[in-house]
């Protein structure tokens, strides 16, 4: 067995789970406070049943100095440990506005490196092609 595996216990636990994630076709663009945080045409969609789907943006298209990172750390036993960032300048809204898996599960190895959205913290305009 690889002893760098990284197994979900979700799915180890729950095998009929199901999370997909896709490359969304067309532009995704987050605003706050008036401007842009990120932009994409690179970005997944992630179906998890029965929540709503979330876009996933690479990091290399979210603009980090327009972020910073909190002490918010959340456990999902499909995905992994979530880490948070706050929209500058921070409160309001902006608070903890977007998570990451840094360091995913390997089922979900697909979302590694990408950021999501909270759709009520900051405006997401998807464009398909």
């Amino acid at each position: 067995m690889d002893q760098h595996a990284n197994p979900s216990p979700g799915f180890r636990r729950n095998p009929g789970k199901v999370i997909t994630v896709e490359l969304f076709k067309g532009r995704v663009v987050v605003l706050a406070n008036g401007a842009i945080i990120a932009s994409s045409a690179k970005a997944k969609i992630v179906t998890e049943p029965p929540y709503p789907f979330s876009f996933y943006i690479p990091f290399e298209d979210i603009d980090f100095r327009k972020l910073k990172k909190t002490a918010l750390s959340t456990m999902c036993p499909y995905k992994g440990d979530a880490s948070y960032w706050d929209v500058l300048p921070a409160g309001g809204a902006g608070k903890d506005a977007m998570w990451a898996y840094e360091q995913p599960f390997d089922e979900m190895a697909g979302i590694r490196d990408h950021g999501a959205f909270y759709p009520d913290r900051v405006t997401i305009d998807a464009a398909p092609r």
